[in-house]
């Protein structure tokens, strides 16, 4: 099945985002998080990888444990622009291919540490479209996610820009829209409507983060621009210090954001789990999905 149809009218699909690990603890803690999350029977599990391609082997290393530990789930790897010539990047294709994954993330990728812009290397791609393009004429077989922003990327020159990069991506190959990060479903529904009205047509998948930590979401938000809105830090700043309580005040936040764009008619949502399971668990579990 593709993606297209795994999110079409009537239907609703889950993904989990992981990334890859650092240290034998923290890989552990990986396996547990994915047998915890595939019962709720995910359609697809994606796995990023470290800046400009560090951990590419890692992440497929991580999409083939997925597959074998758990036959059946679509695995899709985040693939950037950055530091790779055309060739290298029909390569990690090739190689994603053979190993069993069905879909590609496709970005442009942020600049390297220490740069403010983006540059290609000589023989690159400068944009997420031309590698949609690539993939979709080169390799048809893989299902292709692109990212959308409803705060508007943090690098456009305007919402109208913004947008128009991503009518580019879809139309040069795009099957599933997967929104960044927010707070505020608003932000979303807005940008659900300038979508449609350009005539983007692609499932569009609000992508959350479930807040444990205010201090994390707040260094997270702050590098992708995600705005917190009031009630969302009037009930971090109630929970105190407290780790316990500030959990809670998370699960209830992402809880009710996914409940209401359940209702709203969402075809999906992308949890982003910071490989660990607990919140995911009780945020799905709130909106009264079950694990089999």
């Amino acid at each position: 099945m593709s993606l297209r149809d795994t999110y079409a009218p009537g239907s609703f699909g889950l993904s989990f985002e992981l990334f890859p690990p650092k240290t034998p603890e923290s890989e552990a803690m990986l396996w547990q998080t994915v047998s915890e999350l595939v019962g709720f029977e995910p359609a697809l599990i994606t796995c990023t990888y470290g800046a400009g391609g560090s951990t590419q082997q890692k992440t497929l290393d991580v999409l083939d444990g997925v597959q074998s530990r758990h036959p059946g789930i679509a695995v899709a790897s985040h693939l950037t622009c950055v530091g790779r010539t055309v060739t290298e990047l029909r390569e990690y294709l090739r190689t994603a291919q053979q190993r069993g994954v069905s879909a590609i993330v496709a970005l442009r990728g942020d600049p390297p540490q220490g740069e403010t812009s983006f540059t290609p290397v000589a023989d690159g791609l400068q944009y997420a479209s031309e590698l949609v393009a690539l993939i979709r004429n080169e390799f048809p077989a893989f299902s292709i996610l692109v990212a959308g922003y409803p705060e508007t990327h943090q690098e456009a020159v305007s919402p109208e820009t913004d947008l128009a990069f991503l009518k580019q991506k879809c139309d040069a190959g795009g099957d599933v829209v997967v929104t960044q990060l927010f707070y505020d479903n608003a932000d979303f529904f807005r940008f659900r409507d300038r979508c449609s009205a350009i005539g983007i047509d692609q499932p569009i998948v609000p992508g959350l983060m479930p807040v444990t930590n205010f201090k994390q979401i707040q260094r997270i938000a702050s590098l992708c621009k995600a705005r917190l809105p009031e009630t969302f830090t009037r009930a971090f700043e109630a929970a105190g210090e407290s780790t316990e309580a500030q959990f809670e005040a998370g699960v209830e936040y992402a809880a009710r954001q996914a409940e209401e764009l359940i209702a709203s008619g969402v075809p999906g949502l992308h949890l982003y789990v910071l490989n660990k399971s607990p919140a995911a668990i009780r945020v799905l579990e709130q909106v009264g999905l079950t694990r089999s």
